[in-house]
Protein backbone atom coordinates (compact mmCIF):
# COMPACT_ATOMS: atom_id res chain seq x y z
CA UNK A 1 0.00 0.00 0.00
CA UNK A 2 2.92 2.09 1.03
CA UNK A 3 4.65 1.65 -2.61
CA UNK A 4 1.65 1.99 -4.56
CA UNK A 5 1.08 5.83 -2.56
CA UNK A 6 5.01 6.78 -3.02
CA UNK A 7 4.17 5.65 -6.99
CA UNK A 8 1.45 7.97 -6.83
CA UNK A 9 3.49 10.85 -5.23
CA UNK A 10 6.58 10.44 -7.49
CA UNK A 11 3.92 10.71 -10.89
CA UNK A 12 2.67 13.92 -9.24
CA UNK A 13 6.10 15.44 -8.68
CA UNK A 14 6.90 14.50 -12.42
CA UNK A 15 3.32 16.16 -13.94
CA UNK A 16 4.38 19.06 -16.14
CA UNK A 17 3.98 22.47 -14.80
CA UNK A 18 2.02 25.62 -16.37
CA UNK A 19 3.33 29.05 -17.09
CA UNK A 20 1.19 32.17 -17.83
CA UNK A 21 2.61 35.29 -18.67
CA UNK A 22 1.64 37.96 -17.07
CA UNK A 23 1.83 40.38 -20.37
CA UNK A 24 0.65 39.29 -24.05
CA UNK A 25 4.40 39.00 -25.87
CA UNK A 26 4.44 41.67 -28.82
CA UNK A 27 6.77 40.00 -31.24
CA UNK A 28 10.00 42.31 -32.13
CA UNK A 29 8.81 44.57 -34.90
CA UNK A 30 5.64 43.18 -35.44
CA UNK A 31 4.00 46.25 -35.63
CA UNK A 32 5.75 47.29 -38.00
CA UNK A 33 5.69 44.54 -40.32
CA UNK A 34 1.83 44.84 -40.14
CA UNK A 35 1.66 48.69 -40.70
CA UNK A 36 4.04 47.96 -43.93
CA UNK A 37 1.77 45.39 -45.05
CA UNK A 38 -1.54 47.94 -44.67
CA UNK A 39 0.23 50.94 -46.55
CA UNK A 40 1.14 48.15 -49.43
CA UNK A 41 -2.63 47.74 -49.30
CA UNK A 42 -3.51 51.44 -49.31
CA UNK A 43 -1.04 51.73 -52.45
CA UNK A 44 -2.90 49.38 -54.30
CA UNK A 45 -6.25 51.69 -53.65
CA UNK A 46 -4.35 54.87 -54.75
CA UNK A 47 -2.96 52.74 -57.95
CA UNK A 48 -6.43 51.78 -58.83
CA UNK A 49 -8.11 55.25 -58.82
CA UNK A 50 -4.87 56.71 -60.63
CA UNK A 51 -5.37 54.48 -63.15
CA UNK A 52 -9.12 55.37 -63.03
CA UNK A 53 -8.32 58.60 -63.21
CA UNK A 54 -5.92 58.18 -66.24
CA UNK A 55 -8.66 56.45 -68.31
CA UNK A 56 -11.30 58.99 -67.43
CA UNK A 57 -9.66 62.15 -66.77
CA UNK A 58 -9.83 62.91 -71.02
CA UNK A 59 -14.16 62.17 -70.95
CA UNK A 60 -15.38 65.88 -69.85
CA UNK A 61 -19.18 64.93 -71.49
CA UNK A 62 -18.92 68.65 -73.26
CA UNK A 63 -18.47 69.75 -69.47
CA UNK A 64 -15.56 71.96 -67.93
CA UNK A 65 -12.09 70.94 -68.05
CA UNK A 66 -9.01 70.83 -65.32
CA UNK A 67 -7.98 73.89 -67.31
CA UNK A 68 -10.72 75.74 -66.92
CA UNK A 69 -11.22 74.68 -63.28
CA UNK A 70 -8.11 74.15 -61.51
CA UNK A 71 -5.83 76.91 -59.66
CA UNK A 72 -2.81 75.58 -59.78
CA UNK A 73 -1.67 78.82 -57.42
CA UNK A 74 -4.34 77.45 -54.99
CA UNK A 75 -3.18 73.74 -55.21
CA UNK A 76 0.40 75.08 -54.90
CA UNK A 77 -0.14 77.02 -51.32
CA UNK A 78 -2.30 73.26 -50.38
CA UNK A 79 1.00 71.18 -51.30
CA UNK A 80 3.39 73.30 -49.48
CA UNK A 81 1.13 73.23 -46.33
CA UNK A 82 1.45 69.54 -46.65
CA UNK A 83 4.76 68.92 -47.31
CA UNK A 84 5.36 71.41 -44.43
CA UNK A 85 3.71 69.53 -41.95
CA UNK A 86 5.99 65.88 -43.18
CA UNK A 87 9.17 68.77 -42.26
CA UNK A 88 7.43 69.33 -39.21
CA UNK A 89 6.67 65.67 -38.21
CA UNK A 90 10.49 64.98 -38.76
CA UNK A 91 11.05 67.49 -36.13
CA UNK A 92 9.01 65.74 -33.84
CA UNK A 93 10.70 62.48 -34.44
CA UNK A 94 13.71 64.45 -33.62
CA UNK A 95 12.59 65.32 -30.83
CA UNK A 96 10.78 61.60 -29.32
CA UNK A 97 14.88 60.93 -30.45
CA UNK A 98 15.94 62.80 -27.47
CA UNK A 99 13.20 61.48 -24.76
CA UNK A 100 11.84 65.68 -25.34
CA UNK A 101 7.89 65.11 -24.47
CA UNK A 102 7.34 68.77 -24.77
CA UNK A 103 9.13 69.40 -27.62
CA UNK A 104 7.38 66.15 -29.34
CA UNK A 105 4.07 67.41 -28.22
CA UNK A 106 4.86 71.02 -30.21
CA UNK A 107 5.97 69.97 -33.25
CA UNK A 108 3.08 67.68 -33.37
CA UNK A 109 0.44 70.47 -32.73
CA UNK A 110 2.19 71.80 -35.12
CA UNK A 111 1.74 69.14 -38.02
CA UNK A 112 -2.07 69.11 -36.68
CA UNK A 113 -2.49 72.74 -38.02
CA UNK A 114 -0.59 72.21 -41.08
CA UNK A 115 -2.75 69.60 -41.84
CA UNK A 116 -5.95 71.35 -40.96
CA UNK A 117 -5.16 74.06 -43.63
CA UNK A 118 -4.41 71.46 -45.86
CA UNK A 119 -7.50 70.16 -45.80
CA UNK A 120 -9.62 73.77 -45.14
CA UNK A 121 -8.13 74.82 -48.74
CA UNK A 122 -9.23 71.00 -49.96
CA UNK A 123 -12.81 71.97 -48.51
CA UNK A 124 -13.14 74.92 -49.91
CA UNK A 125 -11.80 74.20 -53.61
CA UNK A 126 -14.54 71.39 -53.22
CA UNK A 127 -17.02 74.01 -52.64
CA UNK A 128 -15.88 76.33 -55.32
CA UNK A 129 -15.86 73.28 -57.72
CA UNK A 130 -19.74 72.06 -57.02
CA UNK A 131 -20.83 76.09 -56.55
CA UNK A 132 -19.86 76.00 -60.31
CA UNK A 133 -21.73 73.31 -61.07
CA UNK A 134 -18.23 70.81 -61.95
CA UNK A 135 -20.25 68.19 -59.57
CA UNK A 136 -18.85 64.51 -59.07
CA UNK A 137 -21.97 63.49 -61.25
CA UNK A 138 -21.14 66.06 -64.07
CA UNK A 139 -18.88 64.10 -65.90
CA UNK A 140 -16.76 61.23 -65.83
CA UNK A 141 -13.43 63.04 -65.51
CA UNK A 142 -15.28 64.96 -62.43
CA UNK A 143 -16.53 61.46 -61.11
CA UNK A 144 -12.55 60.86 -61.14
CA UNK A 145 -11.19 63.48 -59.77
CA UNK A 146 -13.41 64.05 -56.91
CA UNK A 147 -12.82 60.21 -55.66
CA UNK A 148 -9.26 60.64 -55.93
CA UNK A 149 -9.08 63.64 -54.02
CA UNK A 150 -11.21 63.06 -51.30
CA UNK A 151 -10.20 59.69 -50.63
CA UNK A 152 -6.71 61.50 -50.18
CA UNK A 153 -8.84 63.87 -47.97
CA UNK A 154 -10.25 61.46 -46.03
CA UNK A 155 -6.73 59.73 -45.18
CA UNK A 156 -5.73 63.54 -44.20
CA UNK A 157 -8.67 63.41 -41.84
CA UNK A 158 -8.09 59.92 -40.38
CA UNK A 159 -4.29 60.93 -39.89
CA UNK A 160 -5.38 63.94 -37.92
CA UNK A 161 -7.65 62.04 -35.72
CA UNK A 162 -4.45 59.34 -34.69
CA UNK A 163 -2.44 62.16 -33.97
CA UNK A 164 -4.77 64.26 -31.59
CA UNK A 165 -5.16 60.71 -30.06
CA UNK A 166 -1.56 59.90 -29.85
CA UNK A 167 -0.73 63.63 -28.50
CA UNK A 168 -2.87 62.81 -25.30
CA UNK A 169 -1.28 59.22 -25.17
CA UNK A 170 1.86 61.22 -24.81
CA UNK A 171 0.62 63.78 -22.41
CA UNK A 172 -0.58 60.66 -20.47
CA UNK A 173 1.73 58.20 -20.21
CA UNK A 174 4.85 59.59 -21.77
CA UNK A 175 7.27 58.48 -25.01
CA UNK A 176 6.82 54.98 -23.36
CA UNK A 177 7.34 51.79 -25.72
CA UNK A 178 4.16 51.39 -26.89
CA UNK A 179 3.66 55.00 -28.26
CA UNK A 180 7.36 55.05 -29.36
CA UNK A 181 5.77 52.22 -31.95
CA UNK A 182 2.71 53.88 -32.72
CA UNK A 183 4.81 57.64 -33.47
CA UNK A 184 6.64 55.58 -35.70
CA UNK A 185 3.89 54.41 -37.69
CA UNK A 186 2.09 57.12 -37.59
CA UNK A 187 5.09 58.90 -39.50
CA UNK A 188 4.89 56.28 -42.30
CA UNK A 189 1.77 57.16 -43.18
CA UNK A 190 1.77 60.88 -43.10
CA UNK A 191 4.99 60.56 -45.65
CA UNK A 192 3.06 58.30 -47.54
CA UNK A 193 0.31 60.56 -47.93
CA UNK A 194 2.96 63.44 -49.25
CA UNK A 195 4.00 60.85 -51.72
CA UNK A 196 0.83 60.31 -52.86
CA UNK A 197 0.00 64.05 -53.13
CA UNK A 198 2.88 64.64 -54.95
CA UNK A 199 1.37 62.39 -57.28
CA UNK A 200 -1.92 64.03 -57.17
CA UNK A 201 -0.42 67.25 -57.78
CA UNK A 202 1.41 66.61 -60.70
CA UNK A 203 -0.89 63.87 -62.38
CA UNK A 204 -4.46 65.41 -61.70
CA UNK A 205 -3.53 68.93 -61.77
CA UNK A 206 -0.33 70.04 -63.45
CA UNK A 207 -0.90 67.57 -66.30
CA UNK A 208 -4.51 68.84 -66.12
CA UNK A 209 -3.42 72.67 -66.96
CA UNK A 210 -0.92 71.62 -69.09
Amino acid sequence: MSDIRHNAGAAGALAPREYHLAHEPHPENGTSLGFWLYLMSDCLIFAALFATFGVLGRNYAAGPTGKELFDLSLVAINTAFLLLSSITFGFAMLQKQKKNVGGTLTWLAITGVLGLCFLGVELYEFHHLIHQGATPQRSAFLSSFFTLVGTHGLHVTFGLIWLVTLMIQISKHGLIEANVRRINCLSMFWHFLDVVWIGVFTFVYLMGVL
